[in-house]
Parts: structure tokens; sequence; C-alpha cells
């Protein structure tokens, strides 16, 4: 199943893609309203019912006529691991990481699938990153590696943009990572049981219609499973958690000369079986 969070004629609501539509989920589930998150925690309870609802009902909605929003508003935590494609390791001239490299992004990072990305008055240096995004679906601690699978609610794409000169500035990576609008990610969340085998799918990223980033999640160093089970070893991992599991080689930092994001770029991503999100850099407005 395809999950979404959606605005039209000025509400924000919930609902599952169906064909080229959306059924709502608000109204005849009016308890999770428009809330991904709370979703998420009852779905051992209403999951079932609304698989069902979305299997027996007509869409409410064309999607053509609604703007998707980012599929979780407001992450307790949004975890980004670095350095976790070899092709990337070797581009940004670096050592193969013999452990996991953990960053987090702010939440106010997070942005919508469509939505501008901006580039900040502070820096010229704006990069790209086509990931693969994990969401957490139930309160877990210490999850082993076999068990992984049972704590996914779901999968998106997602895009980790970079600033570099304030991520490399200092050993550790949060602010360059964090800037507003930063974390974009969607269309939707697909669910594991419609999604399958994460670790087979062809991730893309374009600029201005140019592919510069083309791999696929089986080269991942450390695997999805691999990463719950290092992050639950430090924290509780909660529902709605946000994961960005690492980028391929292709980054515009790594070009040369380096190409950074201008305004009015195009950027887009894809990922298999998942979907694209697909954003314009456009200049931090005045405020």
């Amino acid at each position: 199943m395809k999950l979404a969070r959606y605005s039209t004629k000025g509400e924000n609501k919930l609902g599952a893609v169906k064909g080229d539509g959306l059924v709502e989920l608000g109204k005849r589930f009016p308890a999770v309203s428009h809330d991904m998150i709370d979703l998420i925690r009852r779905w051992p309870e209403v999951g079932s019912a609304i698989s069902q609802l979305v299997a027996d009902s007509a869409p409410d909605e064309p999607l053509a006529n609604v703007h998707l929003l980012a599929p979780v508003e407001r992450p307790g935590k949004i975890m980004a691991i670095g350095l976790n494609y070899a092709d990337h390791v070797q581009e940004a001239r670096q050592k193969m990481p013999p452990h996991q490299i953990w960053f987090t992004k702010a939440v106010t990072a997070i942005n919508g699938p469509f939505d501008p990305i901006q580039l900040p008055r502070a820096s010229s240096q704006t990069d790209y990153e086509a990931e693969l995004v994990v969401i957490i679906g139930r309160r877990c601690k210490h999850v082993a590696k076999e068990r992984a699978p049972e704590v996914i609610f779901g999968f998106c794409a997602g895009n980790d943009v970079s600033v570099r000169d304030w991520q490399l500035q200092t050993t550790q990576w949060v602010l360059g990572k964090s800037f507003d609008t930063h974390a974009p990610i969607g269309p939707w969340i697909v669910t594991p049981d419609e999604l399958g085998d994460p670790h087979t799918m062809g991730i893309r990223c374009f600029v201005n219609d140019e592919r510069r980033q083309n791999s696929n999640t089986r080269h991942l160093i450390f695997n999805v499973f691999d990463q719950i089970a290092h992050l639950s070893r430090a924290m509780t991992l909660e529902p709605g958690d946000v994961i960005f599991t690492g980028t391929p080689g292709g980054v515009g930092m790594a070009m040369s000369p380096p190409q950074f994001l201008k305004a009015g770029d195009k950027v887009r991503v894809e990922i298999d079986r998942i979907g694209a999100i697909e954003a314009i850099a456009s200049a931090e407005p005045l405020s």
C-alpha cells in the first residue's frame, strides 16, 4: 500500500493511493484524521480494515488535483548515515568505513516531495544526495538484525540536501545537513508488503534531466537491517522516525569542477517501486 499526506481545498488529509487517485482515510477513520504518526502507531489495530477499505473503494480525489505533503510532517528524529555506498566513499576520497557513520538532520528540514529546495543565503554550496528513506513503525530498542524488518512501517524516496562548506568546516556534519527544506521525502510511504526486498531497487538522481546518480540499493555497505540494529543499540526508535540510508556516487561536490545547485535547477530523485520526488532550487526568501 502507498500512504500519503496531501492538501486539497485548504485541508490536509491522509489517503491511500489507488491507481491515479487517492482514497481518503480520515472520513472513514476520524480518529487518525491527517496525522501520519498516529496512523503508524495505530496500524496494528486499523491496518487490515484500511486495506479492505482501499480494496473496496473508488478514489475520492485524482492525484493530479492534490498537493502531496511530506508523508511524516514532524518526525521525532531524523537519523542519516554517511559514506554508505562504495562509489561515494571513493569520490569523497575517504577510506571504507569500518563502522557506521551517523549524523542527525533537524526535523525542521523536512520538506514536501514537490516543494522548492531553498538555496541558503549563508552558502553557495548546496548539493543533492538521492537516498532510500526508512520510516519506523513501532517503538523498539536492541533490535536484532534478523528482526529489523518487523519494525519498519515503510519506505520513501528522499534527498539528503547538504550545504557542503557548512558540513565540512567541522567534524560534525549536523549544521550542514539541517538547513530548512533540506530533507524532502515522499512522494508517499510504501509499506513493506508492497515494496518487497528493499535491497533490490534502482536509485537515481537527475539535475535538469541530466542523470547524476545511478545505482542500486544492493550496493549499500551497511544495509537497512544493519542500520536499524546498530541505531537501536544506542537509542529507542519510535513510530514515524525517519532514517536516510545513504547516497551513491555522483554528487555535485565530487564533479570537476564541483557542480552545486543554482536557482532554477530541477532536482529529481527516483527509486524503483517507490516513485519520484522533484524540487526546484530557489533562493531563500527574505524574512
